[in-house]
């Protein structure tokens, strides 16, 4: 169950891995037409396919029509267990369907938390979490937030996170690297690339405009693969001229955004996946965000600063002996793991729904039919939260 790109791309490697066994349910919460049909292409799912279509409409109602459409899935055909990968309301729609229908729930990249309220995903991601029969924690420190919260160790598996091979997997060639960054007449460890695109940041006029300033005054070309929802803003509040300064392009194929990020001197970005993707390819991340569910980079490959005059002063810190930092990073293993997350992601689910069936032709809904074994429902709640 995904309905964003960041989904498909982490659950990519895991439906790969299923094959027929997979139902892919896509939502269309965030949708690009040219993005999204790259993408089903690289997945090459071979199980079915279905589509929703909810998107451009209020969380809420967005939520609301989620669930139904799900539910009306799960009813039609039956399904072993429902994957749902972080913490989006795709996420949380199919971890409510699964919920109302009884079937055992996945939780892919479970045990995030940045412990604050003001952020919509905190609460999907502990909702998610604790309806979730099969909580796959990327990190020991994802484990140790489940069990402080009462989510018992049986339901719990340490994974490692499924970015790690998806990005292995896309990460082009040297000279395929070469040709990215030549289009965009770059050379490499001089620019500095840049995303940003969190609700906090650009729906607010103050933030938004402070983030481009900061970058505007940082000492290299910096590269911005401009989101639609940040242009949008920067249009609405009449920003643009703060544009012309940045080298601003359009979104990125994920192979080609991992070559600008893999030469970029530093990475500033207010995304959650960048800050996991610059572990693999070692290079430091300024995160411009009040708080961050992934705390294990700080110190080590990435900050976190609130938007203002620390933006600048932690990359000019980056950027004081870019060889040097790159040579220190290089030697730190990612927290996220190794290997395969999503062969023991899928080792997880055999045992969850007993079944070794489920890498063969028969069907999971990623979402995954067998019912839920006896008194292992999680019970149904009024509460979302």
């Amino acid at each position: 169950m995904c309905g964003t790109r960041p989904e498909l791309i982490k659950l990519a490697p895991l439906i790969r891995l299923l094959g027929q066994a997979a139902t892919v349910v896509y939502t269309g919460q965030h949708y690009d037409t040219a993005m999204y049909h790259r993408i089903r292409r690289d997945i090459g799912c071979t199980g079915r396919f279905h589509e929703l279509a909810v998107g451009g409409a209020r969380r809420g109602a967005q939520l609301g029509a989620a669930v139904a459409a799900v539910d009306g899935l799960l009813a039609q055909h039956p399904t072993r267990a429902v994957v749902v990968q972080g913490d989006t309301t795709s996420a949380l729609a199919g971890a409510l369907a699964a919920n109302a229908n009884e079937v055992p729930l996945v939780h892919v990249e479970a045990g995030l938390r940045s412990y604050d309220r003001a952020m919509p995903e905190e609460h999907n991601r502990v909702a998610i979490d604790h309806l979730a029969d099969l909580c796959c924690a990327p990190t020991p420190l994802n484990r140790t937030n489940l069990l402080a919260e009462g989510v018992p160790d049986e339901r719990i598996a340490i994974t490692g996170n499924t970015v790690v091979e998806a990005l292995v997997a896309a990460l082009p060639g040297r000279e395929e690297e070469d040709v990215v960054l030549a289009a965009h007449e770059l050379r490499p460890d001089g620019y500095v690339l840049a995303t940003v695109h969190r609700p906090e940041n650009v729906d607010d006029p103050a933030n938004l405009e402070t983030i481009l300033r900061e970058l505007l005054r940082l000492p290299l070309p910096v590269v911005l693969p401009l989101h639609p929802r940040t242009a949008k803003r920067v249009e609405g509040f009449n920003l643009g001229g703060l544009l012309a300064g940045l080298r601003v392009v359009e979104p990125q194929a994920y192979p080609a955004f991992l070559a600008l990020a893999r030469h970029a001197a530093v990475v500033v970005s207010d995304s959650g996946g960048i800050q996991e993707e610059v572990s693999v390819l070692k290079r430091p991340v300024v995160v411009v965000r009040r708080s961050t569910e992934r705390p294990e980079i700080e110190g080590t490959f990435g900050t976190l600063v609130a938007p203002g005059a620390g933006v600048r002063a932690e990359v000019l810190r980056w950027l004081d002996d870019v060889p040097g930092h790159r040579e220190r990073l290089e030697r730190i293993p990612s927290p996220y793991g190794t290997g395969s997350p999503s062969t023991r992601i899928a080792a997880a689910l055999r045992r969850l729904v007993g079944d070794e069936r489920v890498l063969s032709p028969e069907r999971v809904l990623v979402p995954p039919p067998a019912s839920r074994p006896r008194g292992s429902r999680v019970p149904h709640s009024n509460s979302s939260s």
